[in-house]
């Protein structure tokens, strides 16, 4: 459920940021494939007793990207909105 504003989403009671609603669909879909990518390879690394320094790294550019994390989306205009999440795809194809 989201808030009033729709800056947040509430589940179980803990209130998140929500994805920035500007960006396309089809970006949004490749930054959440990539996130979600990205959390399976920390748990991966946890198991296998590697560091998932790496993997941590590439949430963190993901949830920026989406707008979850970093600067509020609704604090910046739409030029800035859309350099985050270029600049989030051009770093989490590397």
């Amino acid at each position: 459920m989201r808030t009033e504003d729709g800056r947040f989403v509430v589940i179980d009671g803990r209130r998140w940021r929500a994805t920035d609603p500007a960006i396309p669909e089809d970006v949004a879909a490749v930054l959440r494939r990539a996130l979600m990518a990205a959390r399976r390879d920390v748990g991966t690394a946890l198991r296998a007793g590697q560091d998932p320094a790496p993997a941590r790294r590439r949430v963190q550019a993901a949830k920026v990207a989406l707008g979850e994390r970093g600067t509020p989306w609704w604090e910046q205009d739409l030029e800035e909105r859309r350099a985050r999440w270029e600049d989030g795809l051009r770093t989490l194809e590397t």
